[in-house]
């Protein structure tokens, strides 16, 4: 069935989260990150891998797909759907120990060359009510048409940053090979909590037309980000301000990734990461750290 544009604009209840360090640390643990800020509990205070908001924002994501307006595709449609563009905005670090909620806004639905797009906007906030984090996520529902009166977006996802056409930046191609061990994609469903059976169970990834299980598209720039953040920051992960990309590509494991670190400034890298026959898996990736010129626009 068609999605209906009488979608745009709704928003998904509050979901509550109970954020602790077992959780954060089994994070960090399942994408191989050895990074003592994510696990060494002699510290004053644990970072969070900056990857980490996802966890919270999956089971609203879920619930968007309930929403009217989209409540109406079939269990085949809804395996259909693709995870296309991922930005992530850091206002706050995510502390362990404190309760967050978070909910999912549909902002814009636009029919493209591949089926429906649907723009959310994740919002969580912590505690005392402020805003910690929002991404803005594009999925794809393939094959997908929509129906109803044209809908005006409520709010506009902000542009990626074009740090790389500004004086500061700078060649800095390297190349960082990533290993993906066979067991990652149930190893990161649970330390995630994202459960999709693709990523987990190899009949129902034959059954539903895939190679073979295959990763999480937040696990492959979740592994980026942890390679960017030991090469370029010293593992100071609580710096991260901004990151993303679009995804290209699955990932069939195991295999080696390699990561290109394309451009470079003071506070802001430019990547592709890409699989083992060197086709995009992300492509326009970034991440912004502090005093970014593109920090975080919410």
């Amino acid at each position: 069935m068609p999605l209906q544009t009488q979608l745009v604009g709704q928003c998904t209840s509050p979901r509550h989260h109970a954020v602790d360090t077992r959780w954060t640390m089994a994070y960090a643990a399942g994408l191989q990150d050895e990074n003592p800020r994510l696990r060494d509990t002699t510290q004053a205070s644990l970072c969070v891998h900056p990857l980490f908001p996802v966890c919270l924002e999956w089971p609203s994501v879920l619930d968007s797909r309930a929403l009217p307006g989209h409540d109406g595709l079939s269990d085949d449609e809804l395996a259909r759907g693709v995870h296309a563009t991922h930005d992530l905005h850091v206002i706050k670090p995510i502390v362990p120990g404190q309760a967050y909620q978070t909910t999912a806004r549909v902002v814009d639905l636009q029919a493209g060359h591949q089926g429906a797009r649907v723009c959310l906007q994740l919002d969580t906030y912590d505690e005392a009510g402020d805003l910690v984090t929002r991404t803005w996520q594009t999925n794809v529902s393939r094959g997908v048409t929509i129906e109803g009166p044209a809908a005006t977006p409520i709010a506009q996802a902000p542009a990626w940053p074009d740090i790389h056409l500004t004086q500061q930046a700078v060649d800095a191609r390297r190349e960082i090979p990533i290993a993906v061990s066979a067991g990652l994609g149930n190893i990161y469903t649970e330390t995630a909590r994202i459960y999709n059976p693709i990523h987990s169970d190899r009949a129902f990834a034959l059954a539903a037309g895939l190679p073979d299980i295959i990763l999480h598209g937040t696990a492959s720039l979740a592994l980026s980000v942890t390679a960017l953040s030991r090469e370029l920051l010293d593992g100071a992960v609580d710096q991260v301000t901004r990151l993303g990309g679009r995804f290209t590509s699955m990932v069939v494991m195991p295999q080696t990734l390699t990561l290109h670190i394309t451009a470079q400034g003071s506070d802001w890298a430019l990547f592709e990461l890409r699989n083992d026959v060197q086709a995009p898996v992300i492509k326009d990736g970034f991440m912004v750290w502090s005093q970014a010129s593109a920090t975080a626009i919410i």
